[in-house]
């Protein structure tokens, strides 16, 4: 058994998992705001929760740059206080057994390429979209990291006056449109004419975004995560509009594109760095 985490700004999800099943899990909002000791405290109590002889590991998703060798994240997202935290080392001395820490968007992909719709592939991308942009990268049937866990910062690339992960992510809605995805999504289903126009310019820009992906990786699949993958049926035929006019069309009917059914998805890839 592995005790698998998925560190957010909002939540701390501690889990312990056996194979492809999350047994138990401790859930509580992050104290993303206090002093880094406090947020590591909490940590430590939820582990200990899970914890037990059985736990041969524990595997870490983290929203940061990763030194995977050594486990030192650095920055991380919406936890000002953690600018450069050896929590590999805190926890192994904590706990007892060891420790692998990995980006979060990178534990997605692992989750969803081994127990999600990315099995039986040798090559595939994860997409979170969320708050923001991420991206795991399966090349050959293994993670592929790059230097501090920076491969596949895809939402960083330029478009239009801004990124991709502006013009792709729950900013679109908020900051150009004034309002939540989910109420966007609320209207859109409900059949509002405005609300599903927005819809179809969201489309079209995540259409740009997977031509990025296949410009760049040609995998056999991507496989989309986060919040906004629930709406996948609002944006999917102005996304595969807008695929129409990529140059390769033989590689875009190669490769699966789809949201993910796998719950806990990252948590499940941490489970498995080791």
């Amino acid at each position: 058994m592995k005790i698998a985490i998925d560190l957010g700004g909002t939540n701390m999800r501690v889990g312990l998992t056996n194979g492809a099943t999350v047994v138990d899990t401790v859930i509580e909002p992050c104290p993303a705001k206090e002093p880094e000791e406090v947020v590591l405290d909490q940590l430590k109590r939820q582990i200990s929760q899970l914890m037990s002889p059985d736990v041969t590991g524990i595997g870490v998703g983290v929203p940061s740059v990763v030194d995977c060798k050594h486990g030192i994240v650095y920055n991380v997202a919406n936890i000002p206080a953690w600018k450069e935290v050896h929590l590999k080392d805190i926890l192994e001395k904590e706990f007892g057994v060891p420790v692998a820490i990995n980006n979060d968007a990178n534990c997605f992909a692992l989750g969803a390429w081994r127990y999600g719709e990315g099995q039986g592939t040798n090559d595939m991308v994860g997409l979170t979209m969320g708050t923001g942009i991420g991206a795991g990268i399966i090349i050959g049937g293994k993670l592929y990291n790059g230097v501090n866990t920076g491969a596949g910062e895809i939402g960083s690339l330029p478009f239009k006056d801004a990124d991709y992960e502006f013009y792709c992510s729950s900013r679109f809605f908020s900051k150009l449109h004034g309002d939540t995805g989910a109420n966007f999504g609320k209207h859109a289903q409900a059949g509002d004419e405005d609300a599903l126009a927005v819809w179809q310019e969201f489309g079209e820009n995540v259409g740009e975004l997977i031509k990025a992906v296949l410009f760049t990786y040609a995998p056999e699949a991507i496989i989309i995560g986060g919040g906004i993958a629930s709406a996948f049926s609002l944006f999917e035929t102005a996304m595969r509009k807008k695929l129409e006019s990529f140059p390769y069309p033989e590689n875009v009917a190669a490769t699966r594109i789809v949201p993910s059914t796998l719950p806990n998805a990252a948590m499940l890839g941490a489970s498995i760095l080791h």
